[in-house]
C-alpha cells in the first residue's frame, strides 16, 4: 500500500516538472494567447502526462518520450516559422479584418464562422458601444479581436468630409493595418506595397536612405497611418 503510494507521488511529482520544463522551454507564448498549433500541442502534452499518471503499470518513460517528442516538433517548427513566414501562415493562419471605417465584413465573418453575439462582446469589452465608432477590427490568430477607434478629429463638425488632400497615403493605409508590414524577413510584401500605391523602386529609396543597399538586409519594415517608415535591420552575423 505505501510502495502503491509512494509510485503515485513519485510519478505526480515527475510530470509536473516535466510538463514545467517542457511548457519552460516552449516560450512564454505558450501561457498567453495561444494559436491552433500552440493549443494542439499544449492538449497533447496534458493528455500524456494523465496517461502516466492514470496507469501506473505502464513504464514512466512512456510518458516521457512522447511529451519530448512533441517538444522537439514544437521547437523544429517554431525555428522553421522564425525563418520563413509562409510556415508562419500554415502554421497560425493570417488575421482577419472583420470591421474595415465602420463596415462589417459579412463574407469574413461566415468565413472564420465568427457570429456577430461574438462581435459584439469583444468590442464592449474594449469598451466600444457601437461598430460605427471603430475604425478596424482585426481577428487575430488567437481568436483575440484587435480594434482601433475611429480618430474623433474625423468626426467633428457632424462628420463633415476631411480635405481632398488628407486623403492619400495616410487613408490607403489606416483601414489596413496599424502599421502596414512592407518588409518582413528580408521579403518584400508586393500586396500591401500595392494597397498604398507604391512600388518596390520606392521602398528601395527608402531603404537606402538607412544606409541598406538590399530588401535583405531588412530584417522588419513597416508603415504607419501617417505614412511614417520602421526600418528595423537584419543582426550581422
Amino acid at each position: 500500500m505505501v510502495e502503491h503510494m509512494a509510485n503515485h507521488i513519485f510519478r505526480t511529482v515527475l510530470m509536473y516538472f516535466m510538463v514545467f520544463g517542457v511548457m519552460r522551454i516552449m516560450g512564454k507564448r505558450e501561457i498567453g494567447e495561444l494559436s491552433i498549433f500552440d493549443l494542439v500541442i499544449s492538449v497533447m502534452i496534458a493528455e500524456i502526462a494523465v496517461f502516466a499518471l492514470e496507469d501506473i503499470d505502464r513504464p514512466i518513460y512512456d510518458g516521457i518520450v512522447p511529451m519530448l517528442t512533441l517538444l522537439l516538433i514544437q521547437i523544429a517548427i517554431a525555428m522553421l516559422s522564425l525563418r520563413f513566414r509562409r510556415v508562419r501562415l500554415w502554421f497560425d493562419g493570417k488575421p482577419s479584418v472583420i470591421i474595415r471605417n465602420g463596415q462589417i465584413n459579412r463574407k469574413e465573418m461566415r468565413r472564420q464562422r465568427y457570429n456577430l453575439d461574438d462581435l459584439l462582446m469583444q468590442l464592449r469589452s474594449q469598451k466600444v458601444d457601437s461598430v460605427a465608432d471603430v475604425e478596424f477590427a482585426v481577428l487575430e490568430t488567437s481568436g483575440q479581436l484587435s480594434v482601433v477607434p475611429k480618430d474623433k478629429s474625423e468626426q467633428r463638425k457632424g462628420g463633415q468630409q476631411a480635405p481632398k488632400r488628407e486623403a492619400s497615403l495616410s487613408a490607403k493605409i489606416k483601414f489596413e493595418a496599424l502599421p502596414l508590414p512592407l518588409i518582413m524577413d528580408g521579403k518584400v510584401n508586393d500586396e500591401n506595397l500595392k494597397q498604398i500605391g507604391k512600388t518596390r523602386f520606392w521602398l528601395k529609396n527608402q531603404i537606402q536612405s538607412k544606409g541598406l543597399t538590399d530588401f535583405k538586409q531588412v530584417f522588419f519594415c513597416s508603415i504607419d497611418h501617417k505614412g511614417k517608415l520602421y526600418i528595423n535591420a537584419m543582426d550581422e552575423k
